[in-house]
């Protein structure tokens, strides 16, 4: 009679366990803003379980100590009454008797402990965990302190640092669900590798997405409107750093729907009028500095571009937030992007070659003689740069050895030259007549 009181206890331990595994699936899965929606219907009910949702965290821990007690206990029983009906009332072994017990367990704990419960949380996770909100912030009360002692027991004994909140987190295992969501078809593999950049932003600092200080298109500020116009349309950006004394000098950032409004209503500032006039002023951020806290801040500050400085305070280069946005989404393409070959071959022994063409391999394809190292530089876009003191825009043009580079096209949403058009200098004709005649 006493082994028939015990399997009951048994069993009620292992259906409060089973509980308490399916309320702690659906609080780890139930979505606040969901709850939100649920407001409306059951007012009292969604509020406690935004309480829960605050703090989830412990509340799961909580829920997750109880099924573990319970666990325990009925597996303790379990054993105590197999080797009391089988190895004392049957001459079984102990050992023998022990192992029946672990095997009744192991079923009951995968099934009645794991998929069945974990399962119905899964499936009602809103009703369940509206259900139990109430008992479940009862139960914190009483039991948070244990836990918190327990958590900090086993980080303690545990190598390195530990969770402070225990390693029980439901959003610890976000990013494998979200695989596991992908594998199961559902959701996307570029969905999957979205969500995973979102992730990445705060492991991702400025000087990473940012367009250099050698591909920065700048202007004086000293030059006219009309020059900032010129500048703006051949190089298809629409707000430029404007520079003092250099590059490390940032004074501001010109416009170009400022420079087409104050040329618009008044024809005169076009030469008149200089860039500093109107330009607006910069915002500043440090290459260190976290993509997705940069992104909160370019928002706050209604923004779209920042200067990006290095430790000694030197101009590093650029950021806009479409620069952030393709670490979410990818490279952005527009109407300009082309594939293009490396090398391609026109008539009248001319080419048009990628710009990050290294100058070894255009040194060889026209058979003249450049040393990268010696320039210092290790791309043809880089040697025309070198060679003209600034950054090119479509139409600038160097000589070099019998040819002509020209910077021919832009691609991409930062309007970088993609392109070089390599001529060969035309022969001089000779003028009719000489010096005899």
């Amino acid at each position: 009679m006493a082994s028939a009181w015990l399997i009951a206890l048994a069993l009620a331990l292992v259906v409060i366990s089973g509980l308490l595994v399916s309320a702690e699936t659906a609080i780890g899965r139930v979505s606040r803003s969901r709850i939100e929606e649920l407001r409306r219907e059951k007012p009292k009910q969604a509020d406690r379980l935004l309480v829960v949702l605050d703090d989830r965290a412990r509340y799961v821990n909580v829920l997750l100590f109880l099924s573990t007690v319970a666990t325990v206990g009925a597996t303790v029983i379990v054993s105590y009454v197999s080797v009391d009906v089988l190895a004392l009332g049957h001459d079984w072994s102990v050992g023998a008797a022990l192992l029946v017990a672990v095997g009744v367990m192991v079923v009951v704990s995968y099934v009645a402990l794991g998929v069945a419960p974990r399962t119905l949380g899964r499936q009602h996770a809103d009703r369940i965990a509206m259900s139990c909100a109430g008992l479940v912030r009862g139960l914190a009360t009483i039991l948070g302190p244990i836990t918190s002692l327990l958590i900090v027991l086993g980080n303690a004994l545990t190598p390195g640092k530990g969770y402070r909140e225990g390693p029980f987190a439901s959003q610890a295992e976000l990013r494998e669900l979200v695989d596991l969501a992908e594998a199961d078809s559902l959701i996307e593999d570029d969905e999957r590798q979205m969500i995973h950049s979102v992730f990445e932003l705060g492991d991702t600092f400025a000087r990473e997405v940012m367009v250099p200080r050698t591909e920065m298109i700048v202007i004086e500020r000293e030059k006219t409107l009309r020059q900032a116009l010129s500048l703006g349309l051949r190089s298809g950006f629409s707000r430029i750093p404007v520079i003092g004394e250099s590059t490390d000098d940032i004074v501001g950032v010109v416009y170009l729907k400022d420079v087409v409004r104050r040329s618009f209503d008044h024809r005169a500032a076009e030469v008149g009028e200089r860039v500093e006039s109107i330009m607006r002023k910069p915002f500043f951020v440090p290459d260190s500095k976290a993509v997705d806290e940069l992104l909160k801040d370019m928002q706050a500050a209604r923004v779209h571009l920042a200067i990006v400085v290095d430790e000694y305070g030197g101009t590093a280069g650029l950021v806009t937030i479409e620069d952030i946005l393709e670490e979410i989404v990818g490279e952005i393409a527009d109407e300009y992007d082309t594939e293009m070959p490396e090398v391609t071959e026109l008539d009248g022994g001319s080419f048009r070659i990628s710009s990050r063409m290294h100058v070894d391999d255009v040194a060889e394809l026209l058979s003249i003689e450049i040393d990268a190292d010696e320039e210092g530089i290790d791309t043809v876009l880089g040697l025309m740069a070198k060679r003209l003191g600034r950054v090119p825009i479509p139409g600038a043009s160097i000589t070099e050895d019998g040819y002509v580079l020209t910077a021919e096209t832009t691609g991409g949403r930062r309007n970088r030259i993609n392109a070089i058009l390599i001529e060969p200098v035309a022969p001089v004709e000779p003028t009719p007549g000489g010096a005899d005649d």
